[in-house]
């Protein structure tokens, strides 16, 4: 009789345990990089670069897909916000300007803006699930009285059998901001503005 209490309670915590860890949240430690070529048109210019989070929130989806669960996924701002200002500052340098973090009367500005990052679940078919992220970041270029705004959209579908662990959830999210820095920092118009 002890013996099958044991067990029983052995199965519960085992159990219990398993329901846990789905329902676990994640928190995404990003790096994202961008690695497409920028468009050469500074010649040394100074240019006030800012890149700042502009979400809502810093959850940006559920690992279930219901806006209910505790399997949140949470990208901190003051995690990665720094990862942006490099990433923007690294490419204003390679356009060929000087970029720095100090405001100045007529000194012409890049600010870069996550405006979205979002992770719901898509379409659901016998065994296999799906993810459906989105990251939007806007960048905003002034120069003098001359404002140039672009909006650089990455969308990603990702099918799956078994649910993304943190590690697979971390690197789709990764590569589906990279894709956003390459979109928003191959525009020939940032760079032009700066250099007016």
């Amino acid at each position: 009789m002890q013996r099958r209490h044991f067990l029983g309670a052995c199965a519960l915590l085992l159990a219990t345990g398993w329901l846990a860890g789905c329902a676990s949240p994640h928190y995404l430690q990003l790096d994202p990089r961008r690695t497409a070529q920028v468009p050469q048109s500074g010649s040394g210019q100074e240019v006030t670069v800012t890149a700042v989070d502009g979400r809502d929130s810093e959850v940006i989806g559920t690992r279930t897909g219901s806006a209910m669960s505790t399997a949140v996924i949470t990208v901190n701002a003051h995690e990665l916000v720094p990862r942006l200002q490099a990433e923007a500052e690294r490419a204003v340098r390679e356009m060929g300007f000087t970029p720095t973090n100090e405001r100045a009367e007529g000194r012409p500005s890049l600010t870069l803006t996550l405006d979205h990052l979002g992770y719901e679940r898509g379409e659901s078919r016998p065994v296999i699930d799906e993810a459906r992220l989105e990251a939007v970041l806007v960048a905003e270029a002034i120069n003098g009285d001359n404002t140039y705004t672009g909006t650089y959209t990455s969308r990603r579908t990702q099918s799956y059998a078994v649910r993304p662990d943190k590690e697979a959830n971390t690197r789709m999210v990764n590569e589906l901001l990279s894709d956003s820095l390459d979109r928003a920092f191959r525009d020939p118009e940032l760079g032009r503005l700066l250099a007016r």
